[in-house]
């Protein structure tokens, strides 16, 4: 049975986790189905991208009957090899940077739980919309592991030092309102999945090309420096004025009416 689903609209990549009956839960088929889904994403004409979970939970975590695969097993084996992201992770960690690389924007819609290998996968989102009950957690402590997907570069970017040593060193769950008010959360909505279409929408009537210039500005901008921003600025605007998107943007303005990308 498929893990993932993969369907695209109007420029929008709808991603929803298929395994309804264990909540989400991560085992070894739905890590490659993940991954996959995200090369092909990436690949495809698609302007932002919208992760969903079927049923009743965004993603439990890791499916930990699938766990006793390693026994017996040297971990470092597993884990050390950097066997994906051209070089830089493993495939757990693949599973949310797939999606934190990606050069359009990304947005999970989360309800119900959101746990562990799920958390960090909504992280790898550059947006995160929240039903009002959904609950959140860095699960790994509970099993007397740390957080190994990617989630030690992606939460440091979201919330203060103090919020993410408590996340990590208890496991404690967290609603929705707290996980807005400690930044892991862009809002919250009644019905996230609604809400991540009407932004997706949204964004994918923008210029493309602008789009994915700010995404690339963005990232830049939380890790360089003020000489490298700056230069990143000007080069990406020198990149983008006088160019088809652009030129087609101005004259749907004047036009009054909505522009239409090639």
């Amino acid at each position: 049975m498929a893990r993932v689903s993969v369907t695209y609209e109007n420029h929008i990549a709808h991603v929803r986790l298929t395994r309804a009956d264990k909540m989400n839960a991560v085992d070894q088929e739905m890590i490659t189905a993940i991954i996959e889904a995200g090369q092909e994403v990436a690949s495809s004409d698609a302007r932002v991208v919208i992760i969903s979970g079927e049923g009743k939970a965004f993603c439990a975590g890791i499916d930990i009957s699938g766990l006793s695969a390693m026994i017996g097993k040297d971990p470092a084996d597993l884990l050390m090899p950097r066997t994906h992201g051209e070089g830089t992770t493993n495939q757990w960690q693949e599973v949310a940077m797939v999606w934190a690389r990606m050069d359009i924007p990304v947005i999970a819609a989360v309800q119900g739980v959101c746990f562990g290998a799920g958390m960090q996968l909504a992280l790898g989102a550059d947006i995160r919309i929240a039903a009002p009950e959904a609950q959140f957690a860095v699960m790994e402590m509970k099993w007397g592991i740390v957080p190994d997907m990617g989630g030690m570069v992606l939460l440091p970017r979201l919330v203060r030092s103090d919020v993410l040593r408590r996340l990590t060193y208890t496991a404690e769950l967290i609603g929705a309102e707290q996980a807005e008010r400690w930044g892991l959360v862009t809002e919250i909505a009644e019905d996230p999945l609604a809400a991540a279409q009407v932004l997706a929408e949204k964004i994918a009537s923008k210029s493309p090309s602008a789009i994915r210039a700010a995404k690339r500005l963005i990232s830049i901008a939380e890790s360089e420096d003020e000489t490298a921003v700056l230069h990143a600025e000007s080069q990406a605007q020198a990149d983008l004025i006088g160019k088809p998107h652009q030129m087609e943007v101005i004259a749907a303005t004047f036009g009054k009416r909505d522009p239409v990308f090639k």
